[in-house]
């Protein structure tokens, strides 16, 4: 009785306040991911890109993003949290502006770089800020993480409404440009309601976060660019490059008396599982939500906002099954089944996508049921993966952590689609070279894609299946 005591006297009273605040940062950082493409056409009319080069306006931002969040988490922990999450809303909203008014591709590629920098300063900031206040109480955890897991689906989504309402209504540049008032109210909310945080002594590694983060952005570049280029000499010279780097990294992370990443941090327990875990949740999610929506606009001739629209039921049962549910299915399950039954569903659902949207489909019978299906089965998988790669961990090495869920999260969304899009446009030519009209081959390559991200999730059940250890974690 005394322990629950003590418990409660430590509990921020600003706790769910704060708890708004850092889903709103979560909502912004994804919502930035999905905003613009709708706005792609008018951006390309607007500043000259060329088909192959408009990729950059959404890879720039999740490359960068996904490649520094491991040193985002590393200042979050070295000069605390408030802090780090307060300047990466004053970077992000900075290079909003430049991007919102972007005068050329370039200015727009560097806007759209920095954006992902600013992000990778929040995103983990945040998410170790939720650990500090919930962890007294795993249930409060439990919730706290479903709000956290709701905001994401949500800026995802969301980010196709307002991508398509704002460039109809007002113009492409409001799509970056509606950040700015966004981060303002962060940054004074902030200094009201989140606790400042814990700072840890050490140095930043610089090189480790050169090559790190290096390695990351050459990998992810080779595999976007290979549907251009195809996988010869420059693909794969491109890849031995990034992987030369993160051997590199490796030693410098096991010689260094600061390292980025210290080594140990990886005998947390199910903490590299977990990571990895999470790579495969988003490498076979972000195909599954990216080539429906194709799938929408493309084959069934949806409108962009009507394929926004057609997300909507996903989305609402993410939100309800992440706030209400997930948290009393962790505390009754466990983490592991949670994991393997989550990733499981999300694989059926792929499957029934891959076997069952012809070109002649409806929503209801070919949509509605398989998209909630994967919206239970994400919402299954990703709490308990971002639990168990976080509690393991060291409490000064708790932004360490952060960054790494979050950077296996957003690394494995990038390659996960980058290999899909690659896999669905070699079998689209390859139907295409057989004489198969455009709307068939198309979704022919589809098919493929959800075929191959179901493989993907099935590999990451596996993975929990054999890797992930019962214990105090899984029991909470």
């Amino acid at each position: 009785m005394s322990g629950n005591s003590n418990a409660m006297t430590n509990v921020n009273p600003l706790r769910w306040k704060a708890l708004f605040l850092l889903c709103l940062a979560q909502f912004i950082v994804i919502m930035d991911t999905s905003i613009i493409g709708v706005a792609l056409p008018a951006v390309k009319e607007a500043l000259g890109y060329s088909q192959n080069n408009l990729q950059w306006v959404f890879n720039a931002y999740v490359i960068f993003f996904g490649g520094l969040l491991l040193l985002g988490g590393r200042l979050s922990d070295l000069f605390g949290q408030r802090r780090m999450f307060m300047l990466g809303f004053i970077i992000l909203s900075l290079a909003s502006l430049l991007a919102g008014l972007a005068w050329s591709q370039e200015s727009m590629n560097i806007g759209r770089a920095i954006q992902g920098f600013g992000s990778a300063l929040i995103a983990p900031a945040a998410l170790t800020i939720i650990m500090q206040l919930f962890v007294a109480n795993p249930k409060e955890l439990n919730k706290a993480f479903g709000f956290w897991g709701a905001s994401a689906a949500a800026g995802g989504t969301a980010g196709v409404f307002l991508g398509g309402v704002i460039t109809e209504w007002l113009s492409w540049n409001w799509t970056f440009l509606i950040n700015i008032p966004v981060g303002l109210f962060a940054i004074l909310y902030s200094l009201y309601v989140l606790p400042k945080g814990t700072k840890s002594k050490g140095s930043i590694d610089l090189l480790g976060s050169l090559t790190v983060t290096a390695a990351l952005v050459l990998a992810v570049y080779a595999i976007v660019t290979s549907e251009h280029n195809g996988w010869g000499a420059q693909t794969f010279g491109l890849l031995a490059i990034a992987a030369v780097l993160f051997i590199l990294f490796l030693i410098v992370q096991a010689k260094k008396k600061d390292p980025l990443v210290p080594l140990r941090i990886f005998r947390a327990p199910n903490l590299l599982a977990s990571n990895i875990i999470l790579a495969t949740l988003s490498g076979a999610w972000i195909p599954l939500w990216f080539f429906l929506n194709l799938y929408l606009q493309q084959v069934l001739n949806y409108s962009a906002f009507m394929g926004g629209v057609a997300l909507v039921p996903m989305t609402i049962l993410i939100m309800i099954l992440m706030v209400a549910i997930m948290g009393r299915l962790v505390g009754k399950f466990g983490i592991k089944g949670n994991l393997v039954i989550g990733m499981l569903i999300l694989a059926g659902s792929l499957l029934l996508f891959a076997g069952n949207t012809p070109e002649d489909g409806n929503f209801v019978t070919n949509v509605l049921w398989a998209s909630l299906l994967g919206a239970l089965g994400m919402s299954m998988a990703y709490i308990p993966a971002t639990i168990s790669s976080l509690s393991g961990a060291r409490p000064e090495e708790s932004g360490l952590a952060s960054g790494l869920s979050n950077m296996s999260y957003q690394i494995g969304s990038a390659i996960g689609l980058a290999v899909m899009v690659a896999v669905s446009s070699s079998w689209t030519k390859g139907e295409l070279d057989k004489g198969i009209d455009q709307i068939a081959a198309l979704n022919t390559g589809f098919h493929s894609a959800f075929v191959g991200a179901a493989i993907i999730a099935i590999v990451g059940a596996l993975i929990a299946l054999i890797f992930i250890r019962k214990g105090k974690t899984s029991e909470n």
